[in-house]
């Protein structure tokens, strides 16, 4: 067991977990609050992780994530666009973004297929001049990641508290009553979206620092990713305030990055680590509804044991 749990993986779970829960967070926007399937992430992704390491290639880290978040937007804007003003289903409307945000990432990354930024000054890499204390020098990155994760995550929690919050809500629940209450479900629809890509894009710019380059296919299969990491921490936590939700997406997240990285600690190809994402999501989903039916069955089977046994000992009622 000590070759398996070790203080590496754990970190490297929870740095990369913090990172991937902003695009968990962003679905749990689209597909959770808005039930919507916006399959534009995997495209947007890979947008906030270029714009973010051009900007830092051109010497402003800091810099670089809004200006990722501002290209999220955009690309939640047109997502949204093509859903309430051009008829475009939902999920085409992500796979037509998606396709297009190929082009679009790689002209950002000057046609080029991948970016470096070694050399270049990043948050990380000015954080760890900084000497605060002993443990510092092994938890810098944990400590700017988590950092802006709860900050991301106190704000979207009091956002969808709001008026504006509450309205997006209840847009997902049921767009007919939100239009019957002078409700515009195409504003909140199209707010929602752009919340949500920018929280991909944010996620995205915040790895090109973190891995210090960026791949033109790098955001591939990342919704899987961010579903499973939504799934599992809705089965964890439930349902219950907005906030403790906003947890349940975070705290989901570092346990898939945990089961990925035993995953490769137990020598499961690379290749297969797809594989391995696909089946964490279909037993994240499928978990509540087979425990569901295995309550109903075992309910449902006692009387029939009770029944027999009485049968046998001749006091069965017929």
């Amino acid at each position: 067991m000590e070759s398996i749990f070790t203080f590496s993986i754990l970190q490297s779970a929870l740095e990369l977990g913090c990172i991937y829960s902003l695009v968990a967070l962003a679905l749990f926007i689209s597909f959770s609050i808005l039930n919507i399937a916006d399959l534009s992430t995997d495209g947007c992704f890979t947008l906030g992780c270029a714009v973010g390491a051009m900007v830092t290639m051109s010497g402003h880290p800091f810099l670089a994530f809004p200006a990722a978040m501002a290209a999220g937007v955009c690309s939640g804007f047109v997502t949204a666009f093509l859903q309430t003003k051009m008829g475009v289903p939902s999920i085409l409307a992500g796979i037509i973004v998606n396709t297009g945000l190929y082009t679009v990432n790689i002209a950002v990354m000057d046609f080029s297929s991948n970016v470096n930024l070694f050399g270049c000054d990043t948050i990380f890499s000015l954080a760890k001049g900084v000497s605060v204390a002993d443990w510092y020098s092994n938890w810098y990155k944990i400590a700017i990641v988590a950092v802006a994760v709860l900050i991301v995550g106190v704000i979207l929690a009091w956002f969808l508290n709001t008026r504006l919050g509450l309205s997006i809500r209840a847009t997902g629940d049921n767009e007919y009553m939100v239009r019957a209450s002078s409700i515009n479900p195409v504003f909140t629809i199209t707010v929602g979206l752009c919340v949500s890509n920018s929280l991909t894009a944010m996620s995205g710019a915040i790895l090109a620092q973190y891995q210090k380059s960026c791949d033109i296919n790098l955001g591939t299969g990342m919704v899987t990713i961010a579903l499973a990491s939504l799934i599992i921490g809705e089965t964890i936590i439930g349902k219950g305030s907005m906030f403790k939700r906003v947890v349940g997406v975070i705290l989901g997240s570092c346990l898939y990055r945990f089961i990925v990285a035993i995953a490769l600690r137990l020598n499961v190809p690379a290749e297969c680590l797809k594989l391995v994402s696909a089946l964490i999501v279909a037993f994240a989903i499928a978990f509540p509804y087979l425990k569901g039916q295995a309550s109903f069955y075992k309910s449902h089977r006692m009387p029939f044991r009770l029944g027999g046994n009485s049968g046998k000992d001749g006091d069965g009622i017929c």
